[in-house]
């Protein structure tokens, strides 16, 4: 299961260490929780500490723009 919780992270200019600070545990117990199997209880904490829907968490926002994976380059799909 892929989460997107960094990148969530880095959309709100947020460390995974603040994250981990709000949940009250270590920025390690974290990522094991993101990259093993969380339980729901752990991903509505992570999605309640983050100001998202929990559906966010999974999917990816349907945007107009497009990132070069190369250069990181943004560019808008018109």
């Amino acid at each position: 299961m892929n989460l997107r919780v960094k990148e969530i992270c880095k959309e709100k200019g947020l460390l995974m260490e603040e994250l981990a600070d709000r949940l009250g545990i270590t920025r390690i117990t974290l990522t094991r929780n993101i990259n093993g199997n969380p339980t729901i209880d752990t991903l509505e904490k992570i999605a309640t500490a983050l100001n998202v829907p929990i559906t966010e968490l999974f999917e990816q926002p349907v945007t107009d723009i497009i990132v070069c994976p190369k250069c990181g380059t943004k560019f808008r799909m018109e």
